[in-house]
This record gives structure tokens, sequence and C-alpha cells, in this order.
């Protein structure tokens, strides 16, 4: 317990500095991009005309505030909703490498959202799909049956085994690509499209209906996962302990497991296949604010939110005016922590 206790920086300091850095990314990125906008008009341009009157031209308020701000905002929510539920999984799996995309979460919600965008794409686009909420239900789906199934495969009267449940993560997510594959081979060239740019992620679909789906989710995720934090830190001290201290671990672990699907349908929906963010963030946040999941989850979305959006603006100022989607930039940067990771634990998967 002793550990769980131990904290490298105090949790208010490290929420005030994650917190001003996250401010800053998003004023940074509301005034970045390829449209030559100055500091102070875009500033200008977040104020309604009803406040203050200003000489600014049509366009500048329309690229601020219905281009840039919605996908700040989405960035910020996309990211701490994967950030935190990376942190559950990691928590509840007792292992680093649990992650969403890594146990095949997000490759089932991906499917899920790629079969509502091929067979009800055309007849009643891709707007009302989101509008309908058509894709985040069949996004939620295919996440919750994915992490069930790893959970049945995994889990037996001994415990939960986390090295079977990461091998069956790689299995339902080649299953996966499969599925996707048959899907573009039979899509028309509009789904095509919408399909690949499914699979990179991005942002660029930013509408206020999407980030307000969006808040409310994180702030339901982050209620919920906050209230088992305690429980999530008798976890770590294995399955055996947490049933001593009155915990029924399987109760919690399907409770978590599906708010945890819930989450990363969301943000397949949403943004599409985001990788990386739910395994590096809250491993960030743990060599920050240490292992106690009560400082460990606030401090992973606020880094998750900071990090996604730092990507997004690299994404679509690196090769301006082109955009590269967010997706590819976070497995960039991902990748190799996740291969440095892979090999520090070699040992204990052994």
């Amino acid at each position: 317990m002793n550990e769980i206790n131990t904290r490298r920086v105090p949790m208010k300091w490290m929420l005030l500095i994650a917190s001003t850095l996250l401010y800053v990314a998003m004023v940074s990125s509301i005034t970045l991009g390829p449209m030559d906008i100055s500091f102070s008009d875009s500033l200008k341009a977040l104020i309604p005309n009803a406040i203050i009157q200003s000489d600014l031209p049509d366009y500048v308020g329309v690229i601020i505030q219905q281009v840039r701000l919605p996908r700040t905002l989405l960035a910020i929510a996309v990211g701490g909703i994967l950030a935190i539920c990376g942190a559950v999984m990691q928590g509840l799996f007792r292992n680093p490498l649990a992650d969403p995309g890594i146990i095949g979460v997000s490759a089932g919600a991906s499917l899920g959202a790629a079969i509502a965008i091929v067979l009800f794409g055309g007849m009643i686009g891709h707007t009302a799909l989101l509008t309908l909420g058509t894709v985040p239900l069949f996004a939620f789906l295919g996440g919750a049956l994915a992490t069930f199934a790893i959970y049945y495969m995994g889990t037996n009267s001994n415990g939960t085994s986390v090295t079977i449940m990461l091998l069956a993560g790689v299995a339902l997510g080649a299953i996966a690509g499969a599925g996707m594959g048959l899907l573009n081979y039979f899509a028309d060239d509009q789904a095509l499209r919408d399909l690949s740019l499914w699979t990179m992620g991005s942002l660029a679909g930013a509408s206020w209906d999407s980030i307000s789906f969006a808040y409310i989710s994180l702030f339901l995720l982050a209620f919920f996962y906050q209230r088992n934090a305690k429980k999530l830190n008798a976890l770590l001290l294995g399955e055996a302990e947490a049933r001593h201290l009155g915990i029924d671990v399987q109760s919690l672990k399907r409770q978590l497991i599906l708010l945890t699907a819930a989450g990363v349908g969301v943000t397949v929906a949403l943004s599409g296949m985001i990788g990386f963010i739910g395994l590096v963030v809250p491993h960030i946040a743990r060599m920050l604010t240490g292992p106690d999941h009560r400082s460990l989850l606030p401090v992973s979305l606020v880094l998750g939110g900071l990090i996604l959006l730092v990507s997004d603006m690299i994404a679509r100022t690196i090769v301006a005016p082109l955009e590269i989607p967010v997706g590819i930039v976070t497995a960039a940067i991902g990748a190799p922590f996740f291969l440095a990771l892979l090999l520090k634990q070699r040992g204990r998967l052994a």
C-alpha cells in the first residue's frame, strides 16, 4: 500500500501545470492553421458580435468559430477519454500493455462504425449517421462485443490471465482487420473514402453536436471512474487481496469494461482510430504522480487532452496547407514508446 500512496508530484501541482500547458495549447491551436490569421484577430473572433463589434472579415469568424475552436475542443475531449480509459484498463488488468487499442477494443469499435458507414451511409448521409447516433451505437456495440469476448477468453475460475487477453486482442484485431478489408472491397467510392479516413483518425469533422456528445461522455466516464479509484488501487495488490477487502472483483471488472467500451466507441465514432494515447499518457502520468488512481485518473485526463491537441496541431501545420491524419502522428509518437515498454516488460511476459 505504501507504493500506492507514493506521489512524485502532488496532484494539485501536477494538475495546475498540466492545465496551464493545456490552456496555452488551446490558444495556440485556435490561432495556428494554414490560413494566416493574426493572434489578436483570432482572439477577437472568439467574442460574439453581440458583445463587441469588430471589423474583422466574415471568413475569420467562420474559420475560428466553426473550424478551429470545435476541433480544439473535440481533441481535448477525445484525448481525455482515451487517456482515462487506458489508465483504467492498465489498472484493471495490472499490466502496462493493457490499452484499449492493444487488446482489440478499438478494432471492434472501428469495425462496428465501418459497418454502419457502409450499410447506412448511402441511405441517409454521413452527417445524419452521427446525428441519429447510428455510428456511435454500432461503434459501442462493436467495442463491447470485442471487450466481452476478450474478457471471456481470458477469465476462468482462477482469475484473469492478462497474457491470454493480450493474445486474444491480437487475434480479434486480425479478425476486425479482415472485416474492414471485406467492407473496403464492397464499399462504394464515398464509403471507401470515409473508411480510409476513419482508419487513420481525424478531428476534421468536429461539430458542436459531436463536441456536446464527447464532453457528456467524458464527464460521465470521469465521474464513474473516479468513484472506483480506491477499488482500482486495491486491485493493484491482486484480485485475492481485493476480495478480502470486500470488493466484488468480477462485478467491478464488468462495469469498468463496459464503461471503457462505451468510451472507446464514442471516440471511434467521432474521430476514427487514434492509437497509443491510452497507452502512452497513463505511463507519463504514473511517472509524474505515482500509481494512486485518485490522482492518476484526473492527471491522465488533462494530459490526454494536451497530447492529442498538440498532435493535432502538428498534423494540420507540418505540411500545411495539406493535413496529416492525427492518428498517424500519435502512432509515430506512441509506437517507439510502446516498443521500449515491450522490451522492458518482456521478462514478465515470458
